[in-house]
C-alpha cells in the first residue's frame, strides 16, 4: 500500500507541476467556451426562445433571461464531462516520458509490484481528474449563481460527485489502455489531438445530437462519452429547463429534451441517469479489464 501511494503522489505532483501539461488538459473546455460565447450560444439561445414564442401570452424578456440560463448550464454540463476526457489524457503523459526516458524500466527493477505501478497510473489520473473536474463544478455553479441560477441542493451535489467519480474512472481505464498501445510521444501526442478534436462532437457538445442524422447519432451513442454528458445535463439542468418551459405542453419539453441531449435513447427505449451511469462503470470496467490483458500479454520490454 505505502508502495502505491508513494507512486500515485509521484505521478500527481509531476501533472500539476507541469503548466504545460494542465493547460492542454483544459483546452478543450477553452475551446467550448469561446465557441459558446461567440457562436453557438446564441444560436441555442434563439432557438428557445423562438420555441418558445410559439405560445401565446409569454415574457419575451424573462425566456430570453431564462434561455441564456439553460444554455449557460447545459454548456457547463458537457465541459464537466469532456474535462474527465482530457485531463487523465494528460496525466498519463507520465507514464509515456517514463517509458521513452527509461524510468520505466528502472522503476519495474525497483523492489516494487508491477501491480502497485500499474494501479499508480491509474489513480493517479482518476484522483486529477476528479480535483479538476470538481473545481470545475465549484466554478460553473459560483458562474451560474451570479448569472441568477439557483444553487444545487445537497442531493444534487452528491449525484454530480458520484458522476464525476464513475466518469473519471472510465477515462482513467481507458487512457490507460491506450497509453499501452502508445510507445513514443509522438504516437501520444497524435492520439491526444484526435481525442481532443472529437470529444466535443462525440460528447455532442458542439452540435446537439437530436439535430444530426439518425447514423450519425447511433455512432455517437456507440462511445461512452454522449452518456456522461447526457448524465450531467438531465442533473445540471432539471431546474432551469422547468423554469424556462413553465406552461408548455409536455411533449414540446420531452422533444427539446430529446434534440438537445439531455435525454437520450437506444433501441426505442428512454435512458435514466442510472442506467447511462452504469453504462459509464461497465465500459470503465472493460477498459481496465482489457489494460490488464494487454498489460500481461505484451512483452517485458519495460523490464
Amino acid at each position: 500500500m505505502e508502495q502505491f501511494k508513494a507512486i500515485t503522489v509521484r505521478n500527481l505532483r509531476l501533472y500539476f507541476r507541469d503548466k504545460g501539461s494542465i493547460f492542454f488538459s483544459l483546452l478543450s473546455m477553452i475551446i467550448v467556451i469561446g465557441l459558446m460565447v461567440f457562436f453557438l450560444g446564441d444560436m441555442n439561445i434563439d432557438g428557445i426562445t423562438e420555441l418558445l414564442g410559439q405560445f401565446p401570452g409569454r415574457d419575451a424578456t424573462a425566456d430570453a433571461d431564462n434561455a441564456r440560463r439553460l444554455v449557460l448550464s447545459w454548456t457547463c454540463a458537457g465541459i464537466l464531462s469532456i474535462n474527465a476526457v482530457t485531463v487523465t489524457l494528460a496525466v498519463y503523459s507520465v507514464m509515456i516520458k517514463d517509458r521513452v526516458n527509461g524510468k520505466l524500466g528502472s522503476i519495474y527493477t525497483a523492489p516494487v509490484s508491477r501491480l502497485a505501478i500499474t494501479a499508480g497510473y491509474i489513480a493517479a489520473a482518476w484522483v486529477a481528474s476528479l480535483f479538476m473536474c470538481v473545481l470545475t463544478l465549484v466554478i460553473s455553479e459560483l458562474y451560474g449563481m451570479a448569472k441568477g441560477l439557483d444553487a444545487f441542493s445537497f442531493m444534487t451535489h452528491m449525484k454530480l460527485l458520484g458522476m464525476i467519480m464513475v466518469n473519471s474512472f472510465t477515462y482513467a481505464a481507458f487512457m490507460y489502455l491506450l497509453a499501452l498501445i502508445a510507445k513514443t510521444e509522438g504516437a501520444w501526442n497524435g492520439i491526444g489531438t484526435v481525442i481532443g478534436t472529437l470529444v466535443g462532437f462525440l460528447g455532442g457538445i458542439y452540435i446537439p445530437i437530436g439535430t444530426l442524422a439518425d447514423t450519425v447519432g447511433n455512432i455517437m451513442k456507440c462511445t461512452p462519452i454522449i452518456y456522461g454528458t447526457a448524465m450531467f445535463r438531465s442533473v445540471m439542468t432539471k431546474d432551469i429547463v422547468d423554469t424556462t418551459f413553465a406552461g408548455v405542453p409536455e411533449d414540446v419539453i420531452a422533444e427539446y429534451r430529446k434534440v438537445m441531449g439531455i435525454n437520450l435513447s437506444v433501441g426505442g427505449k428512454d435512458l435514466g441517469i442510472t442506467q447511462e451511469w452504469l453504462i459509464l462503470l461497465v465500459c470503465g470496467i472493460l477498459f481496465l479489464g482489457v489494460g490488464v490483458w494487454v498489460l500481461s500479454h505484451s512483452k517485458k520490454t519495460d523490464r
